[in-house]
């Protein structure tokens, strides 16, 4: 099961973007919907809303009234931690009944208002932004909903800004334009990602880029990438996993690569790695095993052991790499990246190499076999510039 978390300012067409996933097969789980269900009547939380703030806050049917518990709450901090420690409970329990119970081989989309502000972004495969600038928001507050400004404006400044939001979509969906660009967007979105996404994870099969080799100039987005994935994994392992970086040529800045992220997971043991639980729990994630890449060839002569998962996300190939912490290939990859980082003149003499072999038009399998002379000719430079 894909799951995708949708979100977006308030006025940013997200609700439109849920039913036309909807339309295209996903289920959607929507946040208002459980929140508003909760509180119902006859409902266990909407009584300990009542206990706990009296019957003011009801209408005279025995309904939540929202407007008079607004009121109450969120000019009083203390008042709103209560209010929340009554309702999220209920809604999360909510959330997951609802969830579990969607056929396992299904798109979920969880339309949620607050993941960026609730940094909740690795509970996801996927987080969906839908994104319209602030000004044309406003404008439709006003215009479609008949908010005075000066309140449409105080709900667009409670929530996180652009800049937050970016850092936490893997795939923006830009709103500015007419209904017609966003269903387009949408549909495109479905065929290009979600579904083919959601197949190899039912599958276990990891995404991987064409034969011919392409590298690309250095981008920003690819450390904003690495963090999110290094989130998920870290939120799929927890303590078994001791540390995860960000390694290879997308993490140092200004040097050309492919357009593949790597990322290492260092482990105490990979007896550790080897485990069913952890196995599992990285391709519930969107990380399957790739059984027969077991091993680097290492720079003294010896084999070091690794176990390898890719990402089954069509729309961002990633490399796991699972080494034991007090292992050389461990080391090694995270004071290869450190003195590339640091050395201005290794980065040249690696991007000169990088080139050299592009200009051969020889495929990824063999540009990564052709780099391992040069890897062995420097190996004494990276360690002697490691600190350890």
């Amino acid at each position: 099961m894909l799951r995708v978390g949708l979100t977006g300012g308030i006025g940013s067409g997200k609700s439109t973007v849920a039913k036309l996933l909807a339309e295209l097969g996903a289920v959607v789980v929507d946040a208002d919907v459980v929140a508003r269900e909760v509180v119902e009547p006859g409902m266990p939380a909407l009584t300990e809303i009542r206990e706990r703030f009296g019957d003011v806050v009801l209408t005279a049917d025995g309904e939540l009234d929202r407007p008079a518990l607004g009121r109450v709450v969120f000019t009083d901090p203390s008042a709103l931690a209560d209010l929340e420690g009554i309702t999220h409970p209920a809604i999360w329990k909510r959330t997951a009944e609802l969830m579990s119970a969607v056929p396992t081989n299904t798109v979920v989309v969880h339309d949620m208002p607050l993941i960026v502000e609730k940094h909740m972004g690795a509970d996801y495969h996927l987080v969906v932004v839908v994104g319209v600038a602030e000004e044309e928001r406003l404008a439709r507050l006003v215009r479609d909903r008949d908010m005075p400004t000066e309140d449409a404006q105080a709900r667009i400044d409670a929530q996180a800004d652009d800049e937050d939001r970016m850092a936490a979509a893997d795939i923006w969906l830009d709103n500015n334009g007419t209904r017609e660009h966003l269903e387009a967007e949408v549909r495109r979105l479905w065929a290009e990602r979600l579904e083919p996404f959601n197949e190899n994870l039912i599958h276990g099969i990891r995404a991987r880029r064409p034969d011919a080799l392409t590298l690309s100039s250095h981008r920003a987005e690819w450390s904003a990438e690495a963090a999110r994935l290094i989130a998920r994994l870290q939120r799929a392992l927890g303590d078994r996993a001791v540390s995860v970086d960000h390694i290879g040529s997308t993490a140092v800045p200004g040097l050309v690569a492919k357009d593949v992220i790597d990322l290492q997971i260092g482990v105490r043991s990979l007896s550790d790695a080897d485990a069913p639980e952890f196995v599992e729990a990285l391709q519930r994630s969107g990380f399957p095993r790739v059984p027969d890449s077991t091993r680097d060839n290492g720079k003294d002569g010896t084999e070091w052991p690794k176990r390898f998962h890719g990402s089954a996300d069509p729309g961002r190939v990633a490399h796991i790499h699972v080494r034991e912490v007090d292992g050389p290939g461990y080391r090694w990859a995270l004071d290869f990246r450190d003195w590339l980082r640091t050395d201005a003149e290794a980065r040249e003499e690696y991007a000169a190499l990088k080139m050299d072999l592009l200009a051969q038009m020889i495929t990824t399998d063999d540009y990564t076999d052709a780099k391992e002379p040069w890897f062995d000719s420097v190996h004494e430079r990276v360690t002697g510039h490691s600190p350890g």
